[in-house]
């Protein structure tokens, strides 16, 4: 799924309302910290499929002579969008496509946050829940 000229709000059930920067004490770095640090290092340079591309490479560690045939591999199955990371439906981060598709993430509470949900060109959509109304969110950490 490719957005454009669209900002992803944090989860209406988000338990922060700032950004807050993920942390991971395991060996292998959850994904939602591999996309917060490609993002925060390089805005607006990812698509969506390039995202994908490059977070599931670095996780499994895939050498560079092998990205194109990983690539088509991983990009053959549907993913979810980043309407369903952990960035905007756990730490409070909103996520940008610009014209291009290119992504970039905003803390909520910042002004620049806020200038995106007010902004007339652009596609305001929610993260999904972390939980159903009515449930608890407990339930799904």
């Amino acid at each position: 799924m490719t957005y454009v000229n669209t900002f992803i709000r944090i989860a209406e059930d988000c338990p922060t309302a700032s950004g807050v920067v993920p942390a991971s004490n395991r060996q292998l770095k959850p994904i939602h910290l591999l996309q917060y640090e490609l993002l925060t290092g390089a805005p607006y340079t990812y698509t969506h499929d390039e995202l994908l591309f490059e977070v599931n490479r670095r996780r499994d560690e895939v050498p560079e002579e092998q990205g194109e045939a990983y690539r088509e591999q991983l990009l053959a199955k549907k993913h979810p969008c980043l309407r369903a990371s952990m960035l905007p439906k756990k730490y409070g981060w909103g996520v940008h496509y610009n014209e291009q598709g290119k992504i970039a993430i905003y803390a909520a509470g910042t002004p620049d946050y806020q200038a995106w949900l007010t902004d007339s060109q652009t596609t305001v959509l929610p993260a999904m829940r972390n939980s159903r109304p009515g449930k608890s969110s407990s339930a799904a950490e």
